[in-house]
C-alpha cells in the first residue's frame, strides 16, 4: 500500500486576480497554486499572505463576481473536474465560505476545449460564460433581487459555431447590454484569424440568451489582418462622453474610447465597440504576448513570451482614437498573469518563475527605473528534473538516511523555463545561519545569556565545561572580549545554572552551592550549599523559585522573591530517584519532576514539595523508558489553549500533556525526534509563549503554528547546547555550542523551505549529481530573441555543491546546419583507460534539422561521455552518432553497461575507453517499445520502460554467458527478454523503482500507479500483466522520480521510497505502508475524508480518485493521503473522538500516529 506526502507545496501561479474579498475598504490579491487558495495583502508596498485554504481539485478558473448592491466581491473557483462554486470571506469566523456548488452536466458527452478552460465575467461582474466544451459555452447569472444576489444560477448551454477559438472577452457597452468578442479560427489546421461580436441575451431584461446564430445574432465580424491574432482586450469608453446609441454618418464617424484591441504578433488592431470604425497599427519588433493588464483607459501592459514587458498606448485626440504604440519597459519572469494592484504596483503572476512585485515609474528619464523589483514570491516550479543531495545526513555516500529524514533530504531542481531557469537547493526546516564563530571549545556542558549592570539587552555569555566556567562580553559594535572575572562568578566549577534576577541581581549554581549576586558590585546577597559529600546534580528556576536535585535523591526548593529564603527540602531516596526537574517560566509556585524507577512525572507544589498530580510514562511493563528533560511552557496562544508539558524520554519520544487551569494532566501524545534523548532549550517568543529548541542526533524546533504544535528539523546537524541571546550586535539571536565551536546564530522562528537560488539564464532541462566531484552536470538549452529570430544553443554545464555556482567552462552542442537539443544526463563511476574508477557524465541528445540548411547529417542523436579536468572544466571522451533521438539514459550496475531510450528503440551497449581522450561503444542488444521510452528505470538486471502511451513494460537484459529465465532459450547472444508489462493506455512521464516487484508511474493526467510484476501468476499470462496495486490522482504532472533508500526502525508505519517533482513546483515524499497499519489507516482516511470539509465542499473520494481518458475510479485505490492524515489534528477534540469512534486505538493513540507521520516530511 502507498503513502504520499508533500514535502513542498506547489508554488507556481498560473491564476491571479484583485479583488474587494476581505472588505470594501482593501482591496487584496488572491493567488491559485495547484489546490491552494491564497489570499494576500498588500500593506506598506509589500504582500504578506493573510489566509490560505485548500481545494479537493487543481483550480483551473478563478474569477470575481460582484451581486448587486453589494460592497464586496464573491471569488468563483472552477476545477479541472468541471466543479464550480463561490467562496465569500465570512469576516465573524475569519474564514471563507462556500455558495453555489454546481458541476457541468456536459462532461460525459462532450468534447473538450481545444484550448484551456476560459471563464469570462462582464464588466458589471454578474454574467458569467465559460467555454467548456468544443462549440458550447456556458452561460450564469447572479440573482437581480436582494434575497437571490448571492445565488447563481444556471441560465443556458448554447451552441457555438466558432468552434476553435483562440480569445474571447466581453466588452464595455454604452446601453448596458452585455456583448461577448470571440477571436477564432475557421479551421484546426487553418492559419487564419476572424473576430465575432455577439450580444450575451436577447431581451433588455436578460433572461433569455441568445442563439449566437452567425447569420442571425452575430453583430459584428472581421477577418484579422494578423492571422496570428491570439489576444483581446476590452477598452472603457472614456466617462466624461456623451453615450453614442446611434451614429448615422459612419462615413465621418471616427474611432472613440470604447472598444477592442486585438493584439497580433505582428499589428494591433481597435475597434470602436458603437461604431466598428477599425484603427490598425504596426509593432516595431514582432513579439508573441501572453498576458496583459489595464493602467488606465489609455494605458495597457502587455507581457510576451520572452518575458519582456511592454506598455501598449491608445494614441487619441480627444476621446477619438488616433493609433496605439508598443513601447518596452523591461525584463520580468514570463508571466501566467499581470493584475495592476494601483499606485503604480504590478503583480507579475508566473507558472515558469519567479512571481514578482514590481514598482512602476513610468515618467522617470531614467529608463532603467521603469520597472523597480519590489518583492519575489518564489517559485522552484516546473520541476524539469531533480537529485537528491542527501538525506538530511552528510556523511559517507553509503550512508542512508533514517525515516525521519525524508523533510530534511536537500533536493536540487531544475526549475524554470527558458530565461528564468534556475538551479534551486530546496531543505525544508528551520533555518540556522550562522552570524560569527566566537572560540573554538571542546566538551561544553551549557549555555546561559545574561545582561550586565543597566543594559537592557543581554551581552554576556557564560559557557560551562566539566570543571570550569568561561564568560564572553560583548559592546555594542559586536566586539567580544574574555573576561577573568564578572560579579564574583565561580569560575573554577561548572555552572549548572546562571540568570538574571530581578533587582539587580543574578544567580548561580555550581554543583558546591546556589548563589545570589548583585550584578553591579559582585556581593554576596544569598547562599545555599548542600550538606557535606553532597552535590547538587540539576537546578532549574525561574525569577520566583529554584529548584535542586542534590545527589537524585533530595529535593529542594527555595523561594527566592523573599529576602530570606524560605527553604524546603524532601528526600525521596527510599521511593525513587530523580531523573530531571524543571520549573517552569511563567507558572509561579510550581515545579515538574521526573522519577527514575518509576517512569513517572509529577507536578510539584514548590511551597511543600508534595505532589499536586503525577502520570506515568510507560506503556506496558517491557517499557524501560526514563525521562529525561522536562519543559513546561506556553507553546500555543496563551488566551486560547492551555500550557503544555513536554517530556523527553532515554529512547528518543517527546511525550506531550495539555495541562489544565487544575494543573491535571489530559491529551497525551508522543512522537519519536530520534533514537536517542532530547535536551530541551527554551526560546523565548512575543507575546508570551515559548519555543524549544530539541537537541539531538537531529536536532529539531518545536513551535505552534496554525493552532497546532510542529516539530520542525533544524539545519544544526552538531548544536549541543543553546541559549537565547538577544545582544544588539546580534539582534534575535543565539548563541549555539557544538562538540569544537561556540558561534552566534540567528534562527527562524518556524519551518519554511529554504532555497538557495542559481539564476542559470537559460533552462536547465537535465541534472546529474557526482558526489565524488562534488559538482552537477547540467543540460542547458538556451532560447534568444535575436533581431526577430529565435535562436537556440545547448551546453552542457558543472555547478560547485559547495559554492553553489557554475564552475568551468560550459561546453556548446550544435552547429551552424542543426540545432542540438540535451535530452537526458546521467552520471556514474566507470573504468578509465587505466583501469581505475572514474567519474563520467553521459549525455543524450536529438537534433533539429534546420529547413534552410537541409538534414546536414544522418545521425538524429548523439551519445556523449564527459570527464572533468583538473580544472574542474568538463571535456569530451567520446561522441557516439545514433540514429535516432536519445531521450533517456540509465547506467546499470556494473557501471560500464548503458541503456538508451531512443526514438522508437531500447538498446543496451557497452561503454570501454581506450585512452583518456577516445572510447568506444558496442551495441549488446535491443527492444522495441510499443510506441516511444518517456523514461527509463534500471534495478538490477531489470528495466522498466515507461512508454509514452502504453504505460510501463519490464524487461530484463540477459547477458551472453547466462541463460536467464526458464524457456528464453539461454546462452547465445545478449538479449532483452520482455517479462512483464501493464495492458492500459497511459501516457506515461516517469517511472520508478518502489520495492522487490513494484514500480510506480505517473501520467500526463496526474495519476500515480503502483504496478506489481506478478510472479505467482498461475498462467504465463497471468505473469506477464502487470496489476495495479494502488492508484490516485495526484492533481500535478509529476516530471521526475527519484528512489531513496533509508534505514527503519522496527516498527515503521511509512517507508519512505521515493522523491517526486511536479510540474507546478511541488515536491513530494512517497513511501510504503507497513502491513500491520495499512487496515487502520485505510478507514482512518475514509472516516477523514467525509469529515473534513475544504472549499467547494467537493468529495474527497472523487478528488483523488484514478482519472484518465478510459476510466475513472471511484476513489483512492490503497493510497494515503498524508495532507489529509495531517488535518486530523487541526479539528477539535470532539470531531477527533467522533473520527476514531469504533475505530479501535484511541484518540490519544491516533494524535501520535498522525504526529508521526507529519516528522517524516
Amino acid at each position: 500500500m502507498a503513502y504520499i506526502a508533500p514535502i513542498h507545496r506547489p508554488s507556481s501561479v498560473r491564476h491571479a486576480l484583485r479583488s474587494h474579498l476581505l472588505s470594501d475598504e482593501e482591496e487584496s490579491l488572491v493567488l491559485a497554486k495547484a489546490n491552494r487558495l491564497e489570499i494576500w495583502r498588500l500593506s506598506d508596498g509589500q504582500l504578506s499572505q493573510a489566509y490560505s485554504k485548500v481545494v479537493n481539485g487543481t483550480i483551473v478558473i478563478l474569477e470575481k463576481l460582484r451581486p448587486k448592491d453589494s460592497k464586496t466581491d464573491l471569488v468563483f473557483v472552477g476545477t479541472d473536474r468541471f466543479e464550480y462554486f463561490t467562496l465569500i470571506w465570512n469576516p465573524e469566523m475569519s474564514q471563507l465560505d462556500t455558495g453555489n456548488p454546481d458541476k457541468d452536466p456536459g462532461e460525459r458527452h462532450m468534447r473538450d476545449s481545444q484550448s484551456q478552460d476560459r471563464c469570462l465575467v462582464d464588466p458589471s461582474g454578474r454574467f458569467l460564460a465559460m467555454h467548456l466544451w468544443e462549440g458550447v459555452l456556458t452561460i450564469m447569472r447572479l440573482g437581480d433581487r436582494k434575497s437571490n444576489a448571492m445565488e447563481l444560477t444556471f441560465m443556458d448551454q448554447v451552441r457555438l459555431s466558432e468552434l476553435f477559438i483562440r480569445a474571447s472577452t466581453f466588452l464595455y457597452t454604452e446601453t448596458g447590454h452585455p456583448k461577448i468578442a470571440f477571436l477564432y479560427q475557421s479551421r484546426a489546421d487553418s492559419g487564419d484569424a476572424k473576430l465575432a461580436i455577439y450580444r450575451l441575451t436577447k431581451d433588455d431584461r436578460h433572461t433569455q440568451p441568445s442563439s449566437f446564430d452567425p447569420d442571425r445574432d452575430r453583430e459584428y465580424e472581421k477577418d484579422m489582418p494578423d492571422p496570428s491574432a491570439s489576444m483581446l482586450i476590452p477598452v472603457k469608453p472614456f466617462e466624461g462622453e456623451v453615450k453614442r446609441h446611434n451614429v448615422r454618418n459612419l462615413e465621418s464617424a471616427r474611432a472613440h474610447l470604447g472598444g477592442l484591441i486585438v493584439v497580433g504578433e505582428t499589428r494591433l488592431l481597435y475597434i470602436d465597440e458603437v461604431t466598428k470604425i477599425p484603427v490598425e497599427s504596426a509593432l516595431r519588433e514582432a513579439s508573441i504576448f501572453v498576458a496583459w493588464a489595464e493602467l488606465n483607459v489609455k494605458n495597457y501592459l502587455l507581457a510576451d513570451d520572452y518575458g519582456s514587458l511592454h506598455l501598449l498606448t491608445l494614441n487619441t485626440e480627444g476621446v477619438v482614437v488616433t493609433g496605439m504604440d508598443v513601447n518596452y519597459i523591461g525584463k520580468t519572469s514570463r508571466a501566467s498573469k499581470l493584475v495592476y494592484l494601483g499606485d503604480n504596483l504590478l503583480f507579475v503572476a508566473s507558472h515558469y518563475g519567479d512571481s514578482q512585485l514590481y514598482r512602476l515609474d513610468l515618467d522617470s528619464e531614467d529608463s532603467s527605473r521603469y520597472l523597480q523589483l519590489v518583492q519575489t514570491l518564489d517559485n522552484i516550479g516546473p520541476i524539469l528534473d531533480f537529485t537528491i543531495m542527501d538525506m538530511g545526513n552528510r556523511g559517507d555516500e553509503g550512508q542512508l538516511g533514517n525515516e525521519y529524514s525524508s523533510g530534511q533530504a536537500r533536493i536540487v531542481t531544475c526549475s524554470g523555463v527558458h530565461k528564468d531557469g534556475t538551479l534551486r537547493s530546496v531543505r525544508s526546516g528551520v533555518g540556522l545561519e550562522d552570524v560569527g564563530i566566537l572560540a573554538d571549545v571542546d566538551h561544553c556542558r551549557g549555555l546561559f545569556s545574561l545582561k550586565s549592570s543597566g543594559s537592557p539587552r543581554f551581552d554576556v555569555l557564560v559557557v560551562s565545561f566539566l570543571t570550569e566556567t568561561r564568560v564572553f562580553r560583548f559592546d555594542a559594535q559586536g566586539e567580544v572580549e574574555e573576561v577573568e572575572s564578572y560579579s564574583r562568578i565561580v569560575f573554577d566549577q561548572q555552572t549548572l545554572l546562571a540568570m538574571d534576577l530581578p533587582n539587580g541581581t543574578l544567580l548561580q549554581v555550581t554543583p558546591a552551592a546556589a548563589t545570589v549576586l548583585d550584578a553591579e558590585s559582585g556581593s554576596l546577597r544569598a547562599v545555599w550549599r548542600p550538606d557535606r559529600q553532597k552535590t547538587i546534580i540539576s537546578a532549574s528556576a525561574n525569577p520566583g523559585w529554584l529548584l535542586l536535585s542534590v545527589d537524585g535523591t533530595e529535593l529542594v526548593s527555595l523561594n527566592l522573591s523573599e529576602e530570606i529564603w524560605t527553604i524546603r527540602q524532601k528526600d525521596i531516596g527510599s521511593q525513587d530517584q530523580i531523573a530531571c526537574i524543571h520549573v517552569p517560566p511563567q507558572m509561579s509556585g510550581i515545579g515538574v519532576v521526573g522519577f527514575w524507577s518509576s517512569g513517572t512525572v509529577s507536578i510539584v507544589d514548590l511551597d511543600t514539595l508534595e505532589p499536586i498530580h503525577g502520570e506515568t510514562l510507560r506503556t506496558s511493563k517491557d517499557d524501560a523508558s526514563i525521562p529525561r528533560d522536562l519543559a513546561l511552557v506556553q507553546v500555543l496562544p496563551l488566551r486560547v489553549f492551555e500550557p503544555t508539558l513536554f517530556v523527553a524520554m532515554q529512547d528518543g519520544n517527546i511525550i506531550t500533556f495539555n495541562v489544565s487551569p487544575d494543573l491535571a494532566l489530559s491529551g497525551r501524545k508522543r512522537v519519536i525526534l530520534g533514537m536517542r534523548q532530547a535536551r530541551f532549550h527554551l526560546l523565548p517568543q512575543p507575546n508570551g509563549i515559548h519555543s524549544i529548541f530539541a537537541t539531538t542526533e537531529h536536532p529539531s524546533l518545536i513551535y505552534g503554528a496554525e493552532g497546532r504544535i510542529v516539530y520542525s528539523a533544524v539545519t544544526a546537524e552538531e548544536a549541543t547546547y543553546i541559549c537565547p541571546f538577544d545582544a544588539e550586535a546580534f539582534p534575535d539571536c543565539i548563541a549555539v555550542a557544538t562538540d569544537s565551536q561556540l558561534k552566534i546564530s540567528h534562527i527562524d522562528r518556524q519551518r519554511r523551505t529554504h532555497v538557495r537560488t542559481i539564476r542559470i539564464g537559460e533552462m536547465v532541462r537535465r541534472i546529474a549529481y557526482s558526489p565524488k566531484e562534488k559538482v552537477f552536470g547540467l543540460g542547458c538549452i538556451r532560447r534568444e530573441l535575436v533581431a526577430g529570430e529565435e535562436l537556440v544553443q545547448s551546453s552542457f554545464q558543472l555547478v560547485d555543491e559547495v559554492l553553489f555556482d557554475r564552475v568551468g567552462k560550459p561546453f556548446p552542442l550544435g552547429s551552424p546546419s542543426y540545432t542540438e537539443l540535451i535530452e537526458c544526463v546521467v552520471r556514474a563511476e566507470m573504468t578509465d583507460s587505466y583501469g581505475n574508477p572514474a567519474e563520467r557524465f553521459i549525455v543524450g541528445t536529438s537534433f533539429l534539422p534546420d529547413p534552410d540548411f537541409g538534414p546536414g547529417t544522418d545521425a538524429r542523436g548523439r551519445m556523449l561521455f564527459f570527464g572533468v579536468d583538473g580544472d574542474r572544466n568538463p571535456y569530451l571522451i567520446l561522441s557516439h552518432d545514433l540514429k535516432g533521438a536519445c531521450r533517456c539514459l540509465a547506467v546499470m550496475e556494473d557501471g560500464r553497461t548503458i541503456v538508451a531510450g531512443l526514438t522508437k528503440t531500447v538498446v543496451v551497449c557497452r561503454y570501454e575507453e581506450t585512452s583518456t581522450t577516445t572510447g568506444e561503444v558496442t551495441r549488446l542488444a535491443s527492444y522495441r517499445p510499443a510506441t516511444y521510452p518517456a523514461e527509463i528505470t534500471v534495478r538490477g538486471n531489470m528495466i522498466a520502460i515507461a512508454d509514452l502511451m502504453k504505460s510501463v513494460a519490464l524487461v530484463e537484459y540477459v547477458p551472453a554467458a547466462s541463460g536467464g529465465e526458464k524457456g528464453t532459450g539461454g546462452g547465445g547472444a545478449p538479449k532483452l527478454v520482455e517479462r512483464a508489462r501493464h495492458f492500459g493506455s497511459v501516457w506515461a512521464t516517469a517511472v520508478g523503482h518502489v520495492e522487490g516487484e513494484s514500480w510506480l508511474e505517473a501520467d500526463a493526467q496526474g495519476n500515480l500507479m503502483v504496478l506489481r510484476r506478478n510472479l505467482n501468476g498461475v498462467t504465463d499470462e497471468d505473469k506477464r500483466r502487470m496489476e495495479v496495486t494502488s492508484e490516485m490522482n495526484l492533481g500535478e504532472m509529476v516530471n521526475r522520480i527519484r528512489g531513496v533508500e533509508v534505514e527503519t526502525s522496527p516498527g515503521a508505519m511509512i517507508v519512505p521510497r521515493a522523491f517526486l517533482g511536479t510540474v507546478e513546483g511541488g515536491i513530494y515524499m512517497f513511501g510504503t505502508v507497513a502491513q500491520g497499519f495499512q487496515d487502520l489507516l485505510l478507514t482512518f482516511q475514509a472516516r477523514l475524508g467525509d469529515v473534513i470539509k475544504t472549499a467547494g465542499d467537493i468529495e474527497f473520494r472523487s478528488y483523488r480518485a484514478f482519472r484518465n481518458a478510459e476510466r475513472e475510479g471511484d476513489g483512492p485505490f490503497r493510497f494515503l493521503d498524508g495532507e489529509l492524515l495531517e488535518r486530523f489534528l487541526d479539528v477539535d477534540e470532539a470531531t477527533q473522538e467522533a473520527i476514531c469512534k469504533g475505530l479501535g486505538p484511541t484518540v490519544e493513540h491516533m494524535r501520535n500516529l498522525v504526529e508521526e507521520l507529519r516528522r517524516m516530511h
